[in-house]
């Protein structure tokens, strides 16, 4: 890191005033509304990006006042919009946004998008898992960053911002999602908060993402590690390709003729799962957290000969559909990120398929594929008229995962392009920096199973105790994807620590994750993979001291 800039006597003295606290505000900040009025129009030279593009430009800049109470406080702080141009006419710009608080804490965090972006992240937003008890980050006094990863979603578009995939058929929109965004977003923002406040670059930056924010944190570990001083990952889509290759899959499974289970049934299932398994850990309590020992068998909920005869029970054509999704599966064809296949989604050992949107949607997959389908099998869909045909007119269900045929070679290429899976991380620990890896076992969209994939990958190729120098990974029981509906929605001051390891050396010990669903107020222990907690059968079952962590 550089040093501190000469600044202007004024703004010396106006430093003064918090450098006993460690912070800092901006050069000049006696006024700061004229200080972030004159960002606007600043131009942002290519020459400071390090990926091609053809410069940028901040759009606007305002000073955003004081807002909130308590944890949801937020202090003053200038709102910046930029747009970085692309080197190919046709593709669109990646839009950004800067907030640069009046009172700094000298440090940096980029959020991460979720499915296929689109839409900048809100600047006041937590980081996945955070805690609902703290302040967020902006509140903090983080200069906070994020971007659209190189495309806009049409406003309103349906059923979510974040499924709009036309922008997949413009290669550069296409690599700038797959990756090269996270650069150019990163290098503008630094070029940003230099300018304001007349520094080289923050102290520390961290990343923070979950889904594809997920994937996109590991991506700056392993393609940039010098640019982010710690990472926090949440339920990556880290092989993203080959998770659209299962939801392919999935989506087949569940079109074939009567297979697809209903909303009620839905709910069924995932009540009879619950049923068999929460006790697992010694505990009833809706939680599953024995996840690896619940192997439910859904053909206990068969109906009379197999036949579908209402929503209190599954034909055979549901429960083959079911067990297919659940279960790994292998592709025949080799693919260039080096991905062999995909562990399948927990639906049999504690994920809630009826979770709105996310799920598998109240409707079976068509040609075309419907709004209220599951999440998957639009992302699917979309993937496959954008990425890989770019036949917006293809019937994605006609293009089987296991044998594409003439898609082969596309399907393949485009698996090196988006499955973010070096488990070599040795340069970005080798230089100080710090992962925190998360992911919950009930998550029906990404499977914590390819996680614990990844997670022994690195194991493998760096060793547990160069993994334990700069890793840890965490699995949270009973938390789904995005925590919408969870039984356990999960919340943990994962910044605090990571900012801490990272500052101090002090690795996490002994963490405590909450439950932030409206009116809980249970804690558990955050256990290292492979552990869980385990209830001792003595204590309040709504305290984190009750509960050790162990895998049997």
């Amino acid at each position: 890191m550089g040093p501190i800039r000469a600044r202007t006597v004024v703004a010396g003295v106006a430093l003064a005033v918090v450098a006993s606290l460690g912070w800092t505000t901006p050069a000049g900040a006696v006024d700061a509304a004229a200080r972030c009025a004159a960002l606007a129009g600043v131009d942002i030279p290519a020459r400071v990006i390090g990926l091609p593009t053809t410069g940028g430009e901040v759009t606007d800049a305002a000073l955003v006042a004081p807002s909130g109470s308590g944890t949801s406080a937020i202090g003053e702080h200038c709102e910046v919009t930029a747009a970085l141009h692309p080197v190919d006419p046709a593709a669109p710009d990646i839009r950004l946004q800067v907030a640069l608080p009046t009172t700094w804490n000298q440090k940096a965090l980029m959020f991460g998008g979720g499915g296929y972006n689109g839409t900048i992240p809100a600047l006041d937003g937590n980081v996945p898992f955070g805690p609902s008890d703290a302040p967020r980050p902006l509140g903090r006094g983080y200069a906070t960053f994020a971007s659209d990863s190189g495309h806009q979603a049409p406003a309103g578009f349906l059923p979510t911002a974040s499924l709009y995939g036309e922008f997949l058929a413009n290669d550069e929109a296409l690599r700038n999602f797959s990756g090269d965004a996270l650069k150019k977003t990163r290098d503008a923002a630094v070029f940003v908060i230099d300018r304001y406040y007349d520094r080289e670059e923050p102290e520390q930056t961290y990343f923070a993402g979950g889904s594809t924010g997920g994937r996109e944190a590991l991506a700056v570990a392993q393609r940039w590690e010098r640019d982010f001083d710690g990472v926090i990952s949440v339920y990556p889509a880290f092989n993203a390709a080959t998770l659209d290759l299962y939801f392919g899959h999935m989506t087949r499974q569940l079109a074939a003729p009567g297979a697809f289970p209903r909303p009620a049934q839905q709910v069924l299932l995932y009540n009879a799962v619950i049923t068999a398994c929460d006790g697992l850990d010694g505990l009833t309590d809706g939680v599953i957290s024995n996840e690896p020992a619940c192997d439910f068998d859904p053909a206990v909920l068969r109906c009379p000969e197999g036949q579908d005869a209402g929503d209190a029970c599954l034909s055979d054509p549901q429960i083959t559909a079911i067990r297919a999704v659940s279960s790994a599966v292998t592709f025949p064809y080799p693919l260039a990120s080096g991905e062999t296949g995909y562990p399948g989604f927990p639906f049999l050992s504690g994920a809630d398929m009826s979770t709105p949107l996310l799920g598998l949607g109240t409707t079976a997959p068509a040609d075309p594929m419907p709004k209220t389908a599951g999440y998957g099998m639009q992302f699917w869909d979309a993937w496959v008229e954008y990425a890989v045909t770019r036949d917006p007119g293809f019937d994605s269900l006609s293009l089987d995962p296991l044998a594409p045929g003439p898609w082969e070679d596309r399907i393949s290429e485009l698996t090196a392009l988006q499955d973010v899976n070096d488990t070599d991380l040795r340069p970005f620990a080798g230089r100080g920096g710090k992962l925190l890896l998360l992911h919950g076992t009930a998550d029906e969209l990404v499977s914590h199973r390819a996680t614990v994939e990844y997670y022994e990958g690195m194991v493998q190729t760096m060793g547990q105790r160069k993994v334990d120098a700069f890793a840890r990974f965490y699995l949270v029981p009973g938390a789904n994807h995005a925590n919408l509906a969870a039984a356990f929605a999960a919340g943990w001051d994962s910044l605090t620590a990571l900012d801490r390891w990272v500052t101090t050396g002090a690795a996490p010990a002994d963490p405590v994750v909450r439950d932030t669903n409206p009116g809980a107020t249970r804690t558990r222990p955050l256990c290292e993979y492979p552990a869980h907690p385990r209830y001792d059968g003595t204590g309040s079952p709504d305290d984190a001291a009750s509960f050790d962590c162990g895998t049997g």
